[in-house]
């Protein structure tokens, strides 16, 4: 589907323009929306825009990392929004011109459909141009981020409070899973970061300059996103990290444990193995108190080997 947004020079908005018609003068600047499109549409991109073929072709091979290229007289941007269900990030491309910009995705896009329907329906910001038109798409996919993030951030508290009383086992297993959620957003958003101190660094886009504040804006948003991702990533570190070691230390009182009860039970296996062995001539087993002195000394050995243990402090 291509649906186009015009803009005249008194601001007001004509929707579906054909694109022949974009260049008429009585437009000030003019938005082209390619969603899902066909063969056909597509072509539109070489035909009607006469797009550099890399830029083309990167819209088509998914998924590349988000980055800035300079054309002859446009500007190709790849950026990426999040799949809110599945954290998985979607491909979203711009063009920039003189006065006008293209979007091209393949997905569904809110972020997109938001910006699109604010510049229908509010003046002020048709009037700020194509560059605040590229500014409000940017930040509507980052601002898209914010819920994802947060969403894990609260798991993580309640893992930490416990507050359903699971057990260590399956606490680690979410630990895990935020881990590994942790990293798959932070693969989009640190390419991000990166495209977006591109973009207010850059000298080659002279319109960026008088709108360099919004961007900076985007591009703060982006550091705090690092940073809460790092900081979760850290307390998921250090949770498991207070696992392994609570493990291992029980495994250690475990086997302390074992270890205690095998001495204790060495020098009565020995006796009991003695006696045991049922030879002729020993004289004890005809001893009529003899079966009552080796129980007592038995017993004797076993809890003076315990009481040493006990003041070594084996079992506190």
């Amino acid at each position: 589907m291509i649906r186009s947004l015009a803009v005249t020079t008194d601001f007001t908005v004509h929707h579906d323009v054909p694109l022949r018609q974009l260049d008429d003068p009585k437009f000030k600047w003019y938005w082209v929306d390619f969603h899902n499109p066909s063969e056909e549409e597509a072509l539109e991109l070489k035909d009607h825009f006469q797009f550099h073929p890399l830029a083309i072709e990167d819209c088509f091979y998914l998924l590349q990392r988000p980055k800035m290229d300079h054309y002859e007289n446009v500007h190709f941007f790849v950026m990426h929004a999040m799949n809110a269900k599945t954290l998985d990030a979607e491909e979203v491309d711009m063009f920039l011109g003189s006065n006008f910009i293209v979007t091209f995705h393949q997905h569904d896009s809110r972020e997109i459909e938001d910006a699109w329907c604010r510049l229908s329906e509010q003046e002020n910001l048709r009037s700020e141009g194509h560059i605040y038109a590229a500014y409000l798409v940017l930040d509507n996919l980052v601002d898209q981020y914010f819920p994802s993030v947060y969403q894990l951030e609260d798991q993580l508290d309640e893992i930490e409070n416990n507050v359903h009383s699971e057990s260590i086992e399956v606490l680690m297993n979410d630990i895990f899973e935020i881990r590994s959620k942790l990293l798959k957003i932070r693969r989009t958003i640190v390419p991000m970061r990166d495209l977006l101190y591109r973009v207010i660094n850059t000298d080659r886009i002279e319109q960026f300059r008088d709108h360099i504040v919004f961007f900076t804006d985007i591009h703060d948003h982006l550091l705090k996103l690092s940073e809460m991702i790092e900081s979760n990533r850290d307390m998921t570190a250090d949770m498991r990290d207070s696992y392994i070691s609570l493990n291992s230390n029980r495994m250690n009182t475990i086997m302390k444990t074992l270890t205690v009860i095998t001495t204790i039970f060495m020098p009565l296996t020995f006796i009991a193995g003695i006696y045991g062995m049922n030879f002729a001539h020993m004289p004890e087993l005809e001893w009529h108190w003899g079966y009552y002195a080796i129980l007592f000394i038995m017993f004797g050995i076993g809890l003076g080997m315990f009481a040493w243990f006990w003041k070594k402090g084996w079992f506190k």
